[in-house]
């Protein structure tokens, strides 16, 4: 896991130069040229994650409306909505899940463009989808996913931009601005502050992530890496969904992981931040003035730091509770459902 977490800046020059960016830019003109109406995703565990982050991009920056498919509505119920003029996106690290498979095939039957984004381009899903975008992680080491993550959010990011411009070129003002996240990353990974903490958390029963906008698939994806590697209970919520109930558990045995950045998504956390520590909570904040410290970038490239000492603290808590993060109890790398 930490060799797989140490990749994550050569990924992303190796994503942001060369022929995985043409092919990205290249699929983003398809796209573009198509003019869907609206966007589906579909995506299971950590890329799921990645998905919702797309997700927030499409709706943001594209203006189309967004939704998350339901699997088990076509996989198991045999449902076949008209998918007419709709842009299904399934995210899968493996490619090799069944149930995302048979929700690209369907929509393909039914009228979609279908798009597959994953770390396998000769997977199932890859041969299902029309077009396909390889992340090009790399082989991943460890059964807790870490560099795939990245991979994706980063591959979803040229490719809503790539849209967004209409040719699949990115304005050279982005492109400059994308050139410089290997190094901002490398910095990050350097800060051994996850590592100090981590004996903080090693007797929490349970523990929180929260976010909003950008920052919440980054909360989300932070409890899975806990959990799985930790089987520390974790909840996560959006920092409003916080406030609407769950704010009544968090006391000071209770650790809650913010993430807060500098654009509206953070700026809109300052209320929850204030809730919090007037129940006392025990609350670890994440960003450009976090005790874990990212670097100040534009919100929407922050998902691919602010889960960079998070993936940290999760190994080195794992570590310092006595488990193998490298092999989870009851998991394996690719998991199959229907």
């Amino acid at each position: 896991m930490a060799a797989d977490i140490a990749e994550q800046p050569a990924g992303f020059a190796r994503l942001l130069d060369g022929p995985h960016a043409t092919a990205i830019a290249e699929v983003a003109a398809e796209i573009a040229a198509r003019r869907p109406r609206n966007v589906l995703f579909v995506g299971r565990g950590t890329s799921d994650h990645a998905a919702l982050y797309g997700a927030y991009l499409t709706e943001i920056r594209l203006g189309l409306p967004v939704a998350s498919a339901s699997p088990s509505a076509i996989t198991l119920y045999g449902a076949r909505p008209d998918f007419t003029g709709t842009l299904v996106v399934g995210v899968s690290q493996s490619g090799g899940s069944p149930d995302l498979t048979g929700v690209l095939s369907a929509a393909r039957e039914t009228g979609a463009l279908t798009l597959a984004v994953t770390n396998n381009p000769e997977s199932p899903l890859a041969r299902a989808a029309e077009l396909s975008v390889d992340v090009a992680a790399g082989h991943e080491r460890a059964v807790a996913a870490t560099k795939t993550y990245t991979a994706e959010l980063l591959a979803l990011l040229l490719l809503v931009e790539g849209i967004r411009a209409g040719d699949g070129r990115l304005p050279e003002a982005e492109r400059a601005a994308l050139a410089g996240l290997p190094e901002l990353a490398e910095t990050t990974l350097a800060d051994r502050t996850p590592d100090e903490i981590a004996q903080r958390y090693r007797f929490a029963p349970h523990m929180v992530t929260t976010g909003r906008g950008y920052a919440y698939p980054t909360a989300r994806e932070a409890a899975l890496k806990l959990m799985e590697t930790s089987y520390v209970p974790t909840l996560a919520f959006s920092g409003a969904d916080l406030l609407h109930g769950p704010l009544a558990m968090t006391d000071t045995d209770v650790p809650v992981l913010a993430v807060v950045g500098d654009g509206p998504g953070g700026k809109s956390m300052g209320d929850v931040i204030e809730r919090l520590r007037e129940r006392k909570a025990d609350v670890l904040t994440i960003g450009p003035a976090g005790r874990l410290a990212v670097p100040a970038v534009d919100e929407r490239y922050s998902p691919l730091l602010d889960i960079l000492p998070l993936q940290k603290l999760a190994l080195a808590l794992a570590l310092a509770k006595g488990e193998d993060p490298d092999a989870p109890r009851g998991l394996k790398k690719v998991t199959s459902t229907l």
